[in-house]
């Protein structure tokens, strides 16, 4: 495989992976539905229909002429081979699914179909269309070379992962080589240890790498549907190290994976435990608060608890750093497209039945919401040209998912359909009611300007919705290319601006003031100004109540 093809399998899935807010799933029935609904249309309007089919027609007789002046859209990589444009043949093999795919949108689009429906409908047709894209099968150019190349070998080997997926990754097709991989051996390095553990999570304590550290401890608290080490990949991209290398005490929980017999822990438990895991940490350094950071649902988790602090009147939290994270749920996007109370009740009532909702289901949501880059460039690279899956780290973290107690889902469930994080009192945790705007601690948001995830507005208004001082920060990235973003990348972009922020995020874009490089140097000056003086780095980790146990990154990570 080619570095650049190797470089577009990863930079397309990174932009797209998990990450998340844990969403409400897809049922295969919705979508049938959603398919029959398009089939009674056409007979309920065969005028409309009859019109587009010959428009269709026309189309594809100037294809044939080859007077059509269709073209594959700008940066569309799947035909990026010059056959596709060259090759008489293969233009016109192009040009008829173009017009095919665009006739069907337009007659969509122009159907008597409510908004809802219209847009249900144009989901359905981009799954079909895109799985019967000319470049899917093997008359690809690319395909074709690589066979006579390899004197038939590729496809051979095309037919071998095919049916290795088959039997160990549910019939998708595998993302990532995961052989090439060990937490512990080549991802999750940094020096560290476990200082306390409850049933919940471990915290993991880093050992300092600078002479003076700053007083205040930050604790980073990832998402529950991830493994914490997204925050240690590697050393070149490891949150953690730029922490330490710029004099921060650093403490990371490492969730634990959950089985059904954990199906009641729900958004108060976790809250507690975090609870626990401050306390720890207090101890440990001596510190009267912390600072926390909280990625996707792990913001959430954040938010709730600094909620619940000010609700009972402690002040354990300084600042808040909040990443790819929405409280505000009102989501404009496909994931909301199936969504009503029916679905959200049934996808309730599913975890409840099994327990827990398995990660590798959620991913393979997100995977069907953008099929292009998360399963028919894989379908093309794997099978059709024999290549292997990539060797990515970004990719391994994604794929190595872990599970949802059926509680906890069903609390993002109800956050998902009331809302009650955008009102005073309307969500309840450990017994005390949250109202954001009495929170005011310092708030630092970041969202990615490409994160089909957690969208960039839905991120600017759950900022607004605490009572502190707000710094929004505006990444040109995707959902994790947006935290994992080190100094020194010649292509990374950042926005930020002074003072209050307006009501409308495009308004706020506007005036933003762009800078180069990545936002970490911005959070890092941001972070420092709230971490209090500069003392002496502790020579050993933890203390005699919580003395270092197992060595970063710990026992939970391992559990499948």
């Amino acid at each position: 495989m080619s570095n650049k093809n190797n470089e577009d399998l990863q930079r397309q899935a990174s932009d797209n992976t998990l990450g998340l807010n844990p969403v409400i799933g897809l049922r295969g029935k919705d979508i049938l539905a959603s398919a029959r609904m398009i089939l009674a249309q056409a007979y309920k309007q065969p005028l409309h229909s009859a019109k587009h089919l010959a428009h269709l027609g026309i189309e594809l007789k100037n294809v044939i002429l080859g007077s059509s002046d269709l073209e594959s859209e700008v940066g569309d990589k799947r035909f990026a081979d010059p056959a596709w444009s060259q090759n008489p043949l293969y233009k016109r093999y192009l040009q008829s699914y173009l017009a095919w795919r665009k006739e069907l949108h337009s007659w969509v689009e122009h159907s008597n179909l409510s908004e809802t429906d219209i847009s249900r409908g144009h989901f359905v047709i981009n799954l079909l269309t895109e799985a019967m894209a000319p470049s899917n099968s093997m008359a690809n150019p690319a395909a074709l070379k690589r066979f006579f190349e390899t004197g038939g070998k590729s496809l051979l080997d095309g037919l071998g992962h095919l049916a290795k997926d088959l039997v160990n990754n549910g019939g998708m097709p595998s993302q990532v080589n995961m052989d090439a991989f060990e937490v512990g051996k080549n991802l999750a390095l940094s020096e560290g240890s476990v200082v306390f553990r409850n049933n919940l999570l471990e915290l993991i304590q880093y050992k300092p790498t600078t002479e003076q550290v700053h007083e205040r401890p930050l604790l980073v608290v990832p998402p529950q549907i991830n493994k914490f080490y997204v925050f240690d990949l590697s050393q070149e991209k490891s949150l953690a190290r730029f922490c330490l290398r710029n004099g921060i005490q650093t403490f990371i929980v490492s969730w634990r994976n959950p089985t059904k017999a954990q199906r009641e822990w729900g958004l108060s438990t976790y809250i507690e435990a975090l609870k626990e895991a401050i306390d720890v940490i207090l101890a440990i350094t001596g510190s009267k608060d912390v600072n926390m950071l909280g990625a996707c649902s792990g913001g959430i988790t954040t938010a709730a608890l600094l909620g619940h602090y000010q609700a009972i009147g402690e002040k354990k939290v300084n600042a808040l750093t909040l990443l790819v994270s929405v409280l505000d749920t009102k989501l404009d996007t496909q994931v909301a497209l199936f969504v009503n109370e029916q679905t959200l009740e049934a996808a309730k009532r599913r975890s409840y039945q099994a327990g827990v909702l398995e990660g590798s289901d959620m991913a393979k949501v997100f995977a069907w919401m953008r099929p292009n880059d998360l399963i028919w460039n894989y379908w093309v690279n794997n099978y059709l040209l024999g290549n292997e899956p990539p060797v990515f780290d970004i990719l391994y973290w994604n794929n190595d998912t872990t599970r949802l107690p059926a509680a906890f889902h069903g609390d993002l469930i109800e956050l998902f359909k009331t809302n009650p994080l955008t009102r005073a009192d309307a969500l309840e945790v450990c017994g005390t009611p949250i109202d954001l705007k009495k929170v005011t601690a310092d708030i630092f948001s970041l969202a990615g300007t490409n994160d089909h995830i957690t969208p960039w507005e839905a991120c600017y208004r759950s900022a607004r919705l605490f009572g502190g001082k707000i710094e929004f920060v505006l990444s040109n990235s995707g959902h994790i290319q947006s935290i994992l973003n080190p100094p020194g990348n010649p292509k990374a972009r950042f926005s930020t601006s002074e003072g209050e922020l307006p009501d409308c995020p495009k308004s706020w874009q506007e005036d933003a003031t762009k800078h180069t490089d990545s936002w970490w140097l911005h959070w890092q000056k941001w972070l420092a100004d709230r971490s209090g003086k500069l003392k002496k780095a502790p020579a050993t980790l933890g203390n005699k109540s919580y003395t270092p146990g197992e060595a970063s990154p710990g026992t939970y990570v391992h559990e499948r």
